[in-house]
Formats: C-alpha cells, sequence, structure tokens
C-alpha cells in the first residue's frame, strides 16, 4: 500500500510539473495573441507584423502539439495508475471534443505562413481567438478530470466516484 501510494505521489507530481509547464506555454501563447489583437494596420511597410505572426502560428502549434503528443498522454497514464476508469471515459470524450480545435489550429498555421496577405487577419484572429478559448475550457476540464481529481486519493480520502 505504502510503495502504491509513493507511486502514485510520483506520478501525480511529475504529471503536475509538465502541465504546469505547459499552462506557462498557454499563458504565453495568450500574451502573444493579445499582442497581435492590438495592431490595427498590418498594411505598414516597415513593421515586424509578420514576424510576429509566424511566432504566434509556431508559439501555437507547438502548444497544440505539446498537448496532444505529452499532456494528454500523462493524463491517460495517470487515469490508467488510478485506475479511474470513469474519468478515462470522460477524458476520452473532451480530447475527441479538442481535435477539431487543433485541425483550425493547423489551418490558420498553414495559411499565414503562406502568404503576406494579412487582410483577413484581424477577422481569422478573432476566430481563432475564440477557438482556443473553447480548446482552453476543455482542456482544464480534462486536468480537472484525469489529474486534479485523483489528490483526495492520494490523500487517503473516501472515494465514492472519482468523477
Amino acid at each position: 500500500m505504502v510503495t502504491e501510494n509513493l507511486t502514485l505521489q510520483t506520478s501525480w507530481n511529475n504529471a503536475g510539473e509538465v502541465i504546469d509547464r505547459w499552462l506557462e506555454d498557454r499563458r504565453e501563447l495568450l500574451a502573444m495573441y493579445c499582442e497581435l489583437t492590438e495592431i490595427t494596420d498590418f498594411t505598414e511597410v516597415d513593421n515586424h507584423h509578420s514576424e510576429e505572426l509566424k511566432l504566434f502560428c509556431e508559439m501555437m502549434v507547438d502548444y497544440a502539439s505539446a498537448g496532444h503528443f505529452e499532456i494528454f498522454d500523462y493524463l491517460n497514464q495517470e487515469g490508467a495508475l488510478f485506475k479511474d476508469k470513469a474519468g478515462l471515459k470522460k477524458g476520452s470524450e473532451l480530447i475527441e471534443k479538442i481535435q477539431p480545435s487543433t485541425e483550425l489550429i493547423l489551418d490558420f498555421n498553414e495559411k499565414y505562413l503562406i502568404t503576406d496577405d494579412l487582410d483577413s487577419l484581424i477577422i481569422d484572429l478573432a476566430t481563432i481567438g475564440e477557438t482556443l478559448a473553447k480548446r482552453f475550457d476543455r482542456e482544464d476540464s480534462l486536468i480537472d478530470v484525469l489529474h486534479s481529481a485523483h489528490v483526495g486519493k492520494l490523500l487517503n480520502e473516501p472515494q465514492s466516484d472519482i468523477v
């Protein structure tokens, strides 16, 4: 029992550190998004808007990739380790709902990597902002379901149903 609890504690702490780094990346992504939304004229000849936009696209793709290829795996592994069948089921449903936002992120990235035509950027930024907001909400729910919900088990609190 002590060894199992130590394994659970170590896994939970490791996942927490990875999640914290990812959420910090999210904060940086949001800051860059806010900077881009404050730009009102993308037609100025001597500006760095294209570079800022490309950096934003890179950050957004890196963030989404980390979610799909690292964070979601960590969360699923934690759910399995904690034997949280209900959490794993709910997590799978949430990941399925997150997936379309990844496609929109990749489409946005592809569009603005190959064009210098920034005429539709303001509208596209508003759309991607809405997409990110929904995605972040679902990711937060995923973290709640497959990570935060397990703290009670670590504290040996009685569990009626983890989710």
